[in-house]
Formats: C-alpha cells, sequence, structure tokens
C-alpha cells in the first residue's frame, strides 16, 4: 500500500472529467484500493474516489464509521426522500457547503473481488455514496451548493469531510 497525492480543485483538472469503467478487476485495481484507503484513512476522510488521486477510473473507497466499503463501476439505480447538510471534500480543503442529496440510494457496484452487489445507504451514507459518484462524473459538491451556505473550516465545527 501506498499514500496517494490528493488531487485540489484549484490546480488539477481531473477532477472535472468523467472517469472510465474498469473492465476487469485485477490485482492492479485491487493495489489502487488499498492506496485510496490508505490515504482516505491517512487524511481523515470518509470517503475517496479515484479521480481525486489522479485515476480516472469508477473507484470508490468510504468509511463513515460502520467499516470500509470498496465499490468498482458504482451506479446509483435508486433515490428516495431529501436531506440538506454540510458537506466537505478532501479536494476542497477548508470549504464546506449544504447540500441537498437524497435521505436514501440503493447502489450497484461490483466489489473488490469483480462480484456484483448492492448497497443501500441512508443519511451519512447516502450523502457518501452520492458525493463519491459525482467525482466519477467530474462533479463537486460546490457545484451542488445551496446558495449562501459556503463556509470558510475557520468558521465550522464538527462537520463530516467526505
Amino acid at each position: 500500500m501506498a499514500l496517494r497525492n490528493i488531487m485540489n480543485y484549484q490546480t488539477d483538472e481531473i477532477l472535472r472529467k468523467k472517469a472510465k469503467a474498469v473492465e476487469n478487476v485485477k490485482s492492479r485495481i485491487q493495489s489502487l484500493l488499498a492506496d485510496m484507503t490508505e490515504t482516505m484513512y491517512h487524511a481523515d476522510g470518509a470517503g475517496l474516489a479515484a479521480p481525486q488521486v489522479g485515476i480516472l477510473r469508477r473507484l470508490v473507497v468510504i468509511d463513515i464509521g460502520a467499516g470500509l466499503i470498496k465499490l468498482i463501476n458504482p451506479v446509483i439505480v435508486e433515490a428516495d426522500g431529501e436531506q440538506q447538510e454540510m458537506e466537505g471534500c478532501l479536494s476542497i480543503p477548508g470549504i464546506y457547503g449544504k447540500v441537498k442529496r437524497p435521505e436514501k440510494v440503493v447502489v450497484k457496484a461490483l466489489d473488490e473481488n469483480g462480484k456484483p452487489f448492492d448497497l443501500e445507504g441512508t443519511g451519512m451514507l447516502a450523502r457518501a455514496l452520492c458525493h463519491e459518484i459525482d467525482h466519477l462524473n467530474g462533479i463537486l459538491f460546490i457545484d451542488k451548493v445551496i446558495s449562501g451556505s459556503l463556509i470558510n473550516q475557520n468558521h465550522l465545527r464538527g462537520a463530516e469531510i467526505i
């Protein structure tokens, strides 16, 4: 495993590009997922998408405190309800904003061994899934911030960094 550099929204255009699907789950993909996991934990994040470490592949790791989830080619197939909560991002350090997301989502993906699975997420997990899948499509949370809710880190305590 190795720590990867986290891309910054001000300097790294890769964050605005659409990631490509993973065709074959090989050891290289598993190694990248391990690197992403180590990088996410080292940065005290709750999620990380491959474009955030400079790789245009549809890979996501999430841990909101309930255990690590690794997703390959995740797709939201169902969304229901609404929540509006503060979000932050490892690629946008020090900036937070309130974003409207579904309260519940169902995601189809492959696990790290290439086996398909469905994942239902509510609350914080639903938010993290939407946030990270947005990264795979070149979308940043600041694109969806509710007007007037953008805050500098120095003025906020206790926001989750996704």
